[in-house]
């Protein structure tokens, strides 16, 4: 009788286990596997695909090339071409602090240690000690205070540096090229691999990216910084999973990619960015209602940014991600920060407003 109530006890403590662990998977919501699954019933998520076709009619009349939208971790609708290889541009810089919450958590990198302590410089004119001072997490809120030159920033930004040695590391907030290229050599030489390996092993390979191949990151050098950049080229489709990644807190069919405290904190503003919201850890981030001109987006709202016009939107109040492209190989084609929010604005209008998120 005795066994027999062990034997009991245990098939219920086991039975209780499952279902726990089922009810917890059901509510992390879907996942792609192999390709992406269809949203079979939008409307019953309280989405409309009739008023979706303002958005693609308006999308028709700039210079999008391609557009995801997920909901519930499936495809509500897309358009153009999902399946090209564009260069993403500073969205790079969202993947490289991705790979740094990893690195961060299994030790091989500390917020804390200074460019001193990790003997980073560049050439002459060379860093002064009090430059040497900024931490790892100075550069990944864009605060170190540096203003050497760097490679791979657009005029405006290179227009917009301040004088060396006018702010102190950790005191003010500039869109730095030098802070996001310096992080990819600490990265490198601090976990023994590659940007482009860490990201195909640790990120593109578990999250079953359709496309991505190594060869498709590239590094630019020059004569300004020995500190390289490291562009990716990557699919709208591909793209959309890393988005779906951060919606999910890090979290892909029950695995912990990304601690879920780095998505947090590198999703969370640390600085002013004016009209763009705020700026966490390379990604930005809706402030007080204010993110992307022509729409108002709930807080919580964060995205990854690069030049032209490609982004990776995320609102988790809607359970929704974004991915947004544009062919900028071809000479002149830009979609403006001001077109992509008004795109956004039809998107949202397509959705009940009062409609749960499950």
């Amino acid at each position: 009788m005795r066994e027999y109530l062990i034997r009991l006890v245990r098939a219920v403590a086991a039975l209780s286990l499952f279902f726990v662990s089922a009810l917890s998977s059901a509510g992390d919501g879907h996942y792609p596997r192999t390709a992406w699954e269809r949203l079979p019933a939008p409307e019953n998520l309280g989405w409309s695909v009739e008023k979706l076709k303002a958005a693609r009619d308006y999308a028709a009349t700039i210079n999008t090339a391609a557009v995801m939208i997920i909901v519930d971790g499936r495809v509500l609708d897309e358009w153009g071409d999902t399946a090209v290889r564009y260069n993403v541009h500073s969205i790079r810089k969202s993947f490289l602090s991705a790979l740094y919450g990893i690195a961060v958590s299994n030790g091989a990198i500390r917020l804390s240690d200074s460019l001193s302590f990790l003997g980073i410089d560049d050439n002459e004119p060379s860093l002064t000690d009090l430059e040497k001072t900024a931490t790892v997490g100075d550069l990944l809120k864009a605060r170190s205070g540096i203003y050497h030159l760097a490679l791979y920033e657009a005029p405006t930004m290179a227009a917009a540096r301040p004088p060396r040695g006018s702010h102190a590391p950790g005191t003010f907030w500039y869109y730095n090229n030098w802070d996001f290229n310096a992080l990819g050599t600490i990265f490198e030489r601090q976990t023994g691999t590659s940007i482009f390996s860490a990201f195909k092993t640790r990120l593109a390979d578990p999250l079953g990216m359709e496309d991505f191949r190594i060869e498709d990151g590239k590094y630019v050098s020059g004569r300004d910084s020995i500190h390289r950049a490291y562009p990716f080229r990557m699919t709208a489709r591909d793209m959309a999973r890393f988005g779906l990644l951060f919606l999910r807190e890090g979290s892909w069919h029950g695995r912990q990619l990304i601690p879920r405290d780095w998505v947090k904190a590198s999703t969370t503003s640390y600085s002013d960015a004016r009209r763009n919201g705020g700026y966490g850890y390379m990604w930005w981030v809706a402030t007080n209602g204010t993110h992307l001109p022509a729409v108002q987006l709930p807080e919580g709202t964060y995205s990854a940014r690069g030049f032209g016009g490609h982004y990776i939107l995320v609102v988790p109040k809607f359970d929704l991600v974004i991915v947004h492209r544009v062919n900028t190989d071809m000479r002149g084609q830009v979609v403006t920060p001001k077109q992509f929010g008004e795109l956004v604005q039809l998107i949202l209008k397509a959705r009940t407003p009062d409609t749960r998120v499950r």
